[in-house]
C-alpha cells in the first residue's frame, strides 16, 4: 500500500519534519555483537561518562541500552555511541556496561564491565573552571583527528574536559589529560572543534576558540556521500484528486546510520524526514504532495544527515512532470 505522507506546501520554504518509520525483519533471530572498546569516564560528581564503538548485525543495529551494574539506565539510538549518564552520587563507585539491539528485539551480550569513582564535592562550589587555551590540533589519518590543549592556569579542580564539534559534544576525557583522540570522521571533510572544562560540581567552562581540522581523502576512500540510486516516479490520489511524487532511494555507502534526510524541491528545502532509534533498513520510499494542477515540473534532489553530524552530498536533481497517471 502506498505510504501517503502530511502534506507540504510548495510555495513555502517552510520545512517539515516526518517521523517516519522504520522497517525491520520480525524473522530475524540473529543478536549483535557486543559492544568492544567501551570506556567510562567520571564527568563530575554526579555524572559519567560512557563511549563505546559501534556493535554489527546481520540485519542493523537499532540502537544500545547502557546499565549501570545490573539496571538498565538508558537507551540511545544506533547513531549515538556516548551517553552521559547523571544523578550519580558523589565518591561513589559504580560499574557500566553496553548492550547493542536490533528491530526485531534481539540484546546482544554485554559489553566488557567498566569500574569509575566519582569524585567528592564541594556543595557550595559554583564557580566555573577557567576557558581551556592553546587548544591544537591535526588530522589523524583519514577518518581522525588529534587534538592537544594546556590546562587553565591557577585553576584547581577539574574533573573532565568535554570535546565539542560543530557545538555539540562528542568526546569527553579525564581533567588530568591535555590530548585527546577523536575518530570516527569522514576523509576529505572540514571539521570545527571547541574544548569546555567541567569541575566536580557540574560547573562548565566557556568553551575554547575553536580549531579547524580538514581530513585528506586517503587511498582507497569513497568522497561520495550522496544517496544511492535515487529515482522519482508520480501517481495520482484518487480520493483528494492530488498529484504526489514518490521518491525512493537507497542510503549512502557510510559507516553508521543515517539518521534523517532532507528533500529539497526547485531548490528549496522542502522536508526534513527524521528517524528516531529505527532508520530504515535498505530502500527507503516517499511521497511528497505536488498540487492538483497537471502539467507542472519539479526538479527534485535529496541529501542525507551522516553519522558524524554532518550533512553529505546532494542526489542527482531529477525533473518530473504532474499528469495524468494510474493512481
Amino acid at each position: 500500500m502506498r505510504r501517503t505522507p502530511t502534506q507540504v506546501a510548495l510555495v513555502t520554504a517552510t520545512a517539515l519534519t516526518l517521523v517516519a518509520c522504520g522497517g525491520g525483519d520480525d524473522k530475524d533471530s540473529q543478536a549483535p555483537s557486543a559492544p568492544s572498546g567501551l570506556s567510562v569516564q567520571a564527568g563530575s560528581a554526579l555524572s559519567a561518562h560512557v563511549m563505546w564503538e559501534q556493535a554489527k548485525d546481520n540485519v542493523a543495529v537499532s540502537g544500545y541500552v547502557v546499565y549501570r551494574g545490573k539496571d538498565k539506565v538508558k537507551d540511545v539510538p544506533a547513531d549515538t555511541t556516548m551517553v552521559d549518564i547523571t544523578d550519580l552520587k558523589p565518591s561513589t563507585a559504580y560499574s557500566f556496561s553496553v548492550r547493542a539491539k536490533d528491530a526485531a528485539g534481539n540484546l546482544s551480550p554485554h559489553s566488557e564491565k567498566k569500574p569509575v569513582t566519582t569524585p567528592a564535592v564541594t556543595a557550595e562550589d559554583k564557580k566555573a573552571p577557567a576557558q581551556p587555551v592553546k587548544l591544537r590540533g591535526k588530522h589523524d589519518g583519514s577518518k581522525g583527528a588529534e587534538l592537544t590543549w594546556s590546562a587553565p592556569e591557577k585553576d584547581e579542580g577539574i574533573t573532565s574536559y568535554d570535546i565539542l564539534q560543530g557545538g555539540s559534544k562528542i568526546h569527553s576525557v579525564g581533567g588530568g589529560e591535555t590530548k585527546a583522540k577523536v575518530t570516527g570522521l569522514r576523509p576529505g571533510t572540514s571539521y570545527s572543534f571547541t574544548l569546555q572544562a567541567r569541575d566536580a560540581a557540574d560547573n562548565t567552562s566557556p568553551a575554547s576558540d575553536p580549531v579547524k581540522i580538514s581530513t585528506p581523502k586517503g587511498p582507497g576512500d569513497d568522497p561520495d556521500t550522496a544517496p544511492v540510486s535515487f529515482k522519482v516516479e508520480r501517481h495520482k490520489n484518487v480520493k483528494d484528486g492530488a498529484y504526489y511524487l514518490d521518491l525512493s532511494w537507497l542510503p549512502p555507502e557510510v559507516d553508521g546510520q543515517v539518521p534523517s534526510y532532507e528533500i529539497h524541491l526547485n531548490g528549496k528545502l522542502t522536508t526534513t524526514l527524521v528517524w528516531g532509534n529505527k532508520p530504515p533498513v535498505g530502500k527507503t520510499t516517499e511521497s511528497v504532495f505536488a498540487g492538483k494542477k497537471p502539467g507542472v515540473s519539479y526538479k527534485v534532489k535529496i541529501r542525507a544527515k551522516l553519522p558524524d553530524g554532518e550533512w553529505g552530498s546532494f542526489s542527482p536533481e531529477l525533473t518530473m512532470v504532474t499528469g495524468e497517471a494510474t493512481p
